[in-house]
């Protein structure tokens, strides 16, 4: 409501507030995309809450063009705040102000031929003016306008943007699903190509599951080091399957093993992500390989795992891939993922 304040000034601000967490974030991600960082950067400001002031200090930072560059994540990127002026002042105070002149059946009110009455939109900007002064005025007169906007803002949660919506806005290449497919597909089986397996695993799983999944952590450590993940994905989920997983099981984190093998795996391959799994971490997990010779034997194995309260675990293959274009198909957008649901499904009944 002030003027002058718009998305630029308060995505300064933002900026500013969560400054110290996007510089850790960049520095996760940065080795992963190759991207070298350089020592002593000035920070810039950092805000300090438990101390309620500001602060800075030296950190490593990536620098382009002679200057610090911050990463962020795209989950968290929108077009537009999701507080708008205009918004706020169409759909809330106009329609007050509508709601008052047919009340008070004002000049403005206009008798239709059905027998009906309106006001336009047009005639009450007219009469009552435009702009953050009016929408401040018209506030101060009745504040249940911005306790409705408010109140029903919390329960209309903003989609993040999809690839198609990032590409366009950025001028790049939307995730080409079939090469990424395709490259998963042309490594060879065999545990000398597990590197690339793994990578080729990565890519794709990274551009299918987002925005439910965010933040790839390639061999994620745990215990000190003495264990590995292969993958290791952030659950941010604000809908769809993974949403509802957090909700009624830990599943903040979700991990991945890539099992580049000609053979099944079978039990110890099994035994090795249940393994990873806590209370804490998250105990949702997907093995990946190349092929079942008996997948409803290995199906029949993850369902053991849960009943011994072990672990959630669903088994994907070269064939899966497949589903998982075909969903994505179908939206941008894909939360709900019925392929894993439906493997979820059997784990758990």
């Amino acid at each position: 409501m002030v003027e002058g304040i718009s998305s630029d000034i308060v995505s300064d601000i933002t900026t500013n507030l969560i400054r110290e967490p996007l510089i850790q974030y960049t520095q996760d991600v940065c080795p992963y995309y190759g991207i070298p960082l350089v020592n002593d950067v000035d920070s810039g400001p950092l805000w300090q809450p438990r101390r309620q002031e500001w602060g800075s200090t030296y950190v490593r930072l990536p620098i382009a063009a002679g200057r610090k560059l911050l990463l962020v994540p795209k989950s968290i990127v929108r077009r537009r705040m999701d507080y708008d002026s205009e918004e706020y002042f169409n759909n809330y105070i106009l329609e007050h102000l509508r709601e008052q002149e047919l009340s008070a059946n004002t000049e403005l009110v206009r008798l239709l031929k059905s027998g009906g009455r309106r006001v336009t939109k047009k005639d009450l900007r007219a009469k009552y003016g435009t702009g953050k002064s009016v929408i401040v005025r018209e506030t101060l007169n009745t504040p249940r306008l911005l306790d409705d906007y408010r109140r029903d803002k919390r329960h209309d949660i903003r989609p993040p943007l999809t690839h198609y919506q990032i590409a366009e806005t950025e001028g790049t290449p939307a995730p080409d699903w079939t090469a990424l497919r395709d490259r998963v597909l042309a490594v060879a089986p065999g545990r000398a190509n597990a590197g690339s397996y793994e990578t080729a695993i990565e890519a794709f799983l990274t551009a299918v599951l987002y925005p439910a999944l965010s933040h790839p952590q390639v061999q994620y450590e745990i215990h000190d080091g003495r264990k590995r993940i292969d993958i290791t994905y952030t659950n941010g989920a604000h809908a769809g399957f993974f949403y509802w997983l957090a909700l009624h099981y830990p599943a903040a984190h979700v991990f991945v093993e890539c099992k580049n093998y000609s053979t099944d795996p079978a039990n110890p391959e099994l035994d090795q992500l249940a393994g990873r799994f806590s209370p804490s971490r998250g105990q949702f997990g997907l093995l990946v390989c190349r092929r079942f010779e008996d997948k409803e034997l290995f199906i029949q194995r993850c369902i053991d795992t849960a009943r011994d309260s072990r672990g959630f675990i669903v088994p994907l293959d070269d064939a899966d891939l497949q589903r998982f274009l075909e969903e994505r198909r179908l939206d941008d957008l894909v939360l709900d993922f019925p392929m894993l649901r439906e493997r979820f499904a059997r784990l758990v009944m």
